[in-house]
């Protein structure tokens, strides 16, 4: 009789797979494994370029931003985090967005970023340094509060935090001013 309970248990097992597969909730798990790896930041490149200029992202110092909204596969890419914020602050930003990072300049070369990206909604922000980006001044961002203080020390600015930072501080319209490659 044990064998055949198992048999039975095995059978109800095997037909309980069956119905989820049929389902479409076994595909929900693969379909979440792929949501997750879709949402981790996505390196620049040679031809990588801003979504709203088109400048070329490496050809440009200072740190750099990525969005992933629903629905979408590629990040848009920022070649500043002003730009970053300008658009997230929009009030016509209606895009559900579903991760944020900008690069940890704790980390990463200034005049040569690449890697280091973090959590945008965690990082420490430092507005107002005399470091430019490639539209001018810009928002340094940090993984540590202490790289961020150390930063603002050296080169000036106040550091904030991601709720901090409002639309008012995020300007665009002098930034081709400050771009002396255009």
């Amino acid at each position: 009789m044990t064998c055949s309970c198992i048999t039975r248990r095995r059978a109800l097992g095997l037909a309980s797979l069956a119905a989820l597969a049929s389902s479409g909730l076994l595909a929900a798990c693969g379909d979440k494994a792929a949501e997750q790896q879709s949402l981790a930041p996505v390196e620049i490149d040679r031809s990588t370029s801003c979504e709203l200029d088109g400048m070329l992202l490496a050809d440009y110092p200072g740190p750099k931003a990525q969005i992933h909204y629903a629905g979408q596969d590629r990040p848009a890419f920022f070649c500043d985090t002003v730009e970053l914020f300008n658009t997230l602050l929009a009030g016509e930003q209606v895009r559900p967005v579903r991760a944020v990072y900008v690069q940890d300049m704790g980390q990463a070369s200034w005049d040569e970023p690449k890697g280091h990206w973090i959590d945008a909604k965690t990082a420490i922000y430092v507005l107002g340094s005399k470091r430019h980006g490639s539209m001018g001044p810009t928002i340094a961002s940090f993984a540590q509060e202490a790289d961020a203080t150390k930063f603002a020390q050296e080169y000036g600015g106040k550091v904030l935090r991601y709720g901090d930072i409002k639309p008012g501080m995020v300007d665009l319209s002098g930034g081709a001013l400050h771009d002396t490659r255009m």
